[in-house]
């Protein structure tokens, strides 16, 4: 089979197209033929060593979708042509979706039900887990209860916007003006330009004095900002920073409001099956849609790890063996 490897950790250019053997699945494994594997800026940091290095030579992808071709001894409740997906990041870890086949363990992959579309589950995972276990199991969202998304047009963001409209929450969020018009089609009550000068006070404005969550990608610019705009009682949920070291200015308007804080990994999802059968339902009520902004073949995957970190785009992109 055709797989994406590296063979030295490094930029993109490290990433190339080699013929390999086809897997065998273990006991607990399911082996799947590949029909879309999302690209995420996590497999950029396995690539380059940032996170802890992985033995290479390697295949990255943490993010699939596809059909089961065989399965482990050990496994029970899939067959061979099941439709799947799921997300490898976890404890024990997985890679390996940006190839023709790939093994997966069974505690991170569930089935796709037949109105959701293969494509857009392969780019679900990361982004749209992450926004489930955000705003449903930390930040508990209520319908009607007010949500900030941070950041809407990301793929955590556009997943999250919508997983907040499906509870009935009012969601107000953030992004370019270009994404205006898709977000509010998503379910956005309130898109906001996020580099405009007043943007608490519409955000108060929007809120009627305060939201009650927030979904925060990057706390170093907007920890003091989440308090100020807080409504007593108001969950923040934070899954980011561009620098490691965020901090208040003012502290006090997060206590004199018992402002709370989580912050959070999706690593550490203590049973990823539980999330994707909720994002796996969404999909098929078309309550969640994936917006693909490109797809890429395996020839062109260094073009799409340069492209997730330095392009602007609504949504996610997806590899497409």
């Amino acid at each position: 089979m055709r797989a994406v490897r590296l063979h030295d950790h490094g930029d993109a250019d490290v990433l190339q197209v080699d013929d390999v053997d086809r897997p065998e699945p273990g006991e607990d494994e399911l082996l799947l033929e590949v029909a879309a594997a999302g690209i995420n800026p996590v497999d950029t940091y396995f690539r380059d060593g940032s996170y802890e290095p992985v033995g290479v030579p390697f295949t990255p992808g943490v993010d699939f979708a596809g059909v089961v071709a065989e399965t482990g001894a050990g496994v029970d409740g899939f067959s061979a042509g099941d439709r799947v997906f799921g997300t490898g990041i976890g404890n024990g870890g997985f890679q390996g979706a940006y190839a023709e086949y790939a093994t997966v363990p069974t505690d991170r992959v569930v089935h796709l039900p037949d109105g959701a579309d293969l494509s857009e589950a392969g780019a679900a995972g990361v982004a749209a887990v992450t926004a489930w276990r955000a705003l449903v199991d930390h930040a508990a969202l209520d319908p009607a209860e007010r949500c900030l998304v941070h950041g809407g047009s990301g793929g955590v963001g556009h997943a999250a916007v919508q997983i907040a409209d499906a509870v009935s929450a009012r969601v107000i969020t953030t992004a370019s003006a270009e994404y205006h018009e898709t977000l509010a089609d998503l379910g956005a009550e309130t898109v906001l330009d996020y580099g405009r000068d007043d943007l608490a006070d519409a955000v108060l404005e929007a809120s009627d004095g305060g939201v009650d969550a927030v979904l925060d990608h990057r706390l170093d610019d907007y920890l003091q900002f989440d308090a100020d705009v807080a409504a007593t009682g108001c969950r923040v949920v934070g899954i980011g920073e561009n620098s490691p070291d965020p901090g208040f200015s003012n502290d006090g308007a997060a206590r004199s409001k018992d402002v709370s804080y989580q912050f959070m990994s999706m690593f550490n999802t203590p049973d990823l099956r539980v999330p994707l059968r909720g994002v796996a339902h969404l999909l098929a009520t078309d309550e969640l849609s994936i917006e693909l902004a490109r797809t890429y073949d395996l020839e062109e995957a260094a073009q799409a790890q340069r492209d997730v970190m330095n392009d602007s785009f609504l949504g996610k992109l997806v590899l497409e063996p």
